[in-house]
């Protein structure tokens, strides 16, 4: 085990959830609790917990993609196998800028353009993954699940206001 690789995979997730939480903790009391939201929407409380979930999830799943690159030979898998680590750590840009976008810019129509393209790369991270390490292409179904409902509320909360 490369512990080394292993703390990278799952600091730097962490570390996006910690970039966005800075425009968010700010925003929940006095620009969200504005707004209008659908009635499905979950009490505040929630998004901490699960997103700290998400991202060990996530990192847990970057690892075993980068482990195996340590292992493969030939080379077009090597290549494939790089291609998504990056594609991986260009995604999880995009999941940081969305906190930015909706509570940093008070944005939520540019947030929900965000956040479909955020649904699209963690569509193609699981079909890639899954070519490379099923168990890392499972980890990722519970974000994408999240993901799905977050932009259905995302939505609303545009829609709404």
């Amino acid at each position: 085990m490369n512990y080394k690789k292993l703390i990278i995979s799952l600091a730097l997730p962490q570390l996006a959830g910690i970039i966005g939480s800075l425009f968010t903790v700010s925003a929940i009391p006095l620009w969200y609790a504005t707004l209008n939201k659908p009635s499905f929407s979950p009490p505040n409380w929630i998004f901490g917990p699960t997103w700290i979930l998400l991202y060990i999830l996530m990192g847990i799943s970057i690892y075993l993609i980068w482990k195996k690159l340590e292992t493969t030979t030939d080379q077009d898998k090597k290549h494939y196998t790089k291609t998504s680590l990056w594609f991986f750590w260009i995604h999880l840009i995009f999941n940081a800028l969305w906190s930015i976008i909706f509570f940093g810019l008070q944005n939520p129509a540019l947030a929900f353009i965000n956040i479909i393209i955020i649904w699209i790369m963690i569509l193609i991270l699981i079909l890639r993954f899954w070519k490379i390490n099923k168990w890392s292409s499972y980890l990722l179904i519970p974000y994408l699940l999240w993901v799905s409902f977050a932009s259905l509320l995302n939505y609303f909360i545009w829609f709404l206001n």
